[in-house]
């Protein structure tokens, strides 16, 4: 059982999860290790060594063409076309209006002390879109497009080139600079790292499989990433009020992602938790995608019946889900009372699919209970906010003094006399 639900106050499981998380991941941070020294150390030919053994791939040239852009926009169906354009102008207008809340600073603190913050784009960043086992339009989307409201100058997109052409249209549609068809640790190695096809980045953003994951752990520090995403997740918060049938079709809808997506049902009453449960049972016996369903529900679904409203806030808080679903009587009041999760769908017709797709949100949220103290990509993710500082002679005559007095405290006399020097200037002055 997970760690996160064993013996929670006010919580009793009419179904938890039977399998956790924990794996032993030495050999796949081996292999990952490899693979980015390999690409550290011989760039382009190390790129196309594991291409081969891993994705079967042969190209002779990683970066897609601009001819090749051009092709792939035109096989692209007009109405999925149309689609992603409209998912694309919802995610540029939100985008748009988070940055317009992002305001420089200029603050006079105390007579002659001067601080604030500069908002400045970041240089290069790569985006990692997944391949997958569906060609998710909506991936690259949600990386680029903030990338290109925020300001960024230049946005490489890699993706396995295996991954459906559609995928590649779709790159560019959201205003990718280069696009290149290389996936997996590989990608994440090119990108750090810089080869002579690849521009080296300064950040990475982007969810892929454990080896991407990986990857992007392993190289930050000198390369800034996003986050380190698990598999996705889905819980609902409900009441009474609740929907047997739409809060199964909604866990459902999640749980096609991945044999390990993590779907849950958190209720202050027990016979809507009993009739979800066999809601569920009856669209597995539908749906078309009930293999990997199935077994996401068998392996990671749970249904917690809570004593009362305060243990399901309570327990909700403590799962910090990356999608979370409120069906309650008053869902925005109960919303107010919610602080962990990575996005938030307020009432019942606010489905997870609209944010997976195109209402507006960005998709790419984080998971494993890091809800609780951080959000999902957004056009924030973006830019760096950096201070300066700047003094007149009022402001050094009131900083220097204290300065000057905890540098001789720290025994740090370097510190003493770059603080005392200034003083002494306008002193003799």
């Amino acid at each position: 059982m997970d760690q996160r639900i064993e013996a929670f106050p006010g919580v009793r499981h009419l179904r938890a999860p039977a399998k956790d998380d924990s794996t032993d991941s030495a050999d796949l941070s081996a292999i990952v290790q490899d693979v980015l020294e390999s690409v550290r150390r011989r760039g382009d030919a190390a790129v196309a060594e594991f291409a081969a053994k891993f994705d079967r791939s042969d190209l002779a040239a990683f970066e897609v063409s601009d001819d090749d852009r051009k092709a792939a926009l035109s096989e692209l169906d007009p109405q999925t076309r149309a689609d992603t354009e409209f998912a694309i102008a919802n995610v540029t207008k939100f985008a748009e209006a988070q940055l317009a809340t992002m305001t420089e600073l200029e603050v006079e603190i105390r007579p002659g002390v001067h601080l604030g913050h500069r908002i400045i784009p970041i240089e290069r960043v790569g985006c990692y879109v997944p391949g997958g086992r569906y060609p998710l339009l909506s991936a690259p989307i949600m990386t680029i497009v903030p990338a290109k409201v925020a300001g960024v100058d230049e946005v490489i997109a890699c993706l396995p080139p295996n991954a459906h052409r559609a995928m590649i249209a779709g790159c560019h549609l959201s205003g990718a600079d280069r696009i290149f068809r290389i996936g997996g640790a590989q990608a994440i190695a090119a990108m750090a790292f810089g080869t002579e096809s690849v521009p080296a980045v300064d950040k990475i953003v982007g969810p892929g499989n454990a080896y991407v994951n990986e990857a992007k752990r392993q190289v930050f520090g000198p390369v800034g990433i996003d986050q380190l995403a698990g598999p996705s997740e889905i819980y609902i918060v409900a009441d009474q009020t609740g929907d047997a049938e739409m809060i199964a079709t909604d866990l459902l809808a999640q749980a096609e992602h991945d044999v390990r997506t993590r779907v849950g049902l958190i209720t202050t009453h027990a016979p809507l938790a009993e009739a979800v449960e066999a809601e569920v049972t009856r669209q597995l016996g539908v749906l078309a995608t009930a293999e990997t369903a199935r077994q996401a529900w068998e392996a990671k679904g749970e249904i917690a019946v809570c004593d009362d409203e305060a243990a399901m806030i309570a327990y909700s808080d403590h799962i910090a889900a990356e999608h979370l679903q409120v069906h309650t009587v008053d869902p925005h009041a109960t919303a107010k009372k919610l602080r962990n999760y990575g996005s938030l769908f307020i009432g019942e017709m606010a489905s997870v699919v609209y944010s997976d797709k195109c209402c507006g949100t960005n998709h790419t949220l984080p998971t494993m209970a890091a809800g609780r103290y951080t959000g999902g990509l957004w056009v924030g993710s973006y830019v760096k906010t950096v201070t300066h500082q700047w003094m007149d002679a009022e402001g050094v005559k009131a900083v220097a003094p204290p300065a000057v007095r905890q540098s001789t405290s720290e025994g740090l006399d370097g510190h003493r006399r770059a603080a005392q020097l200034r003083l002494d200037r306008l002193q003799a002055g």
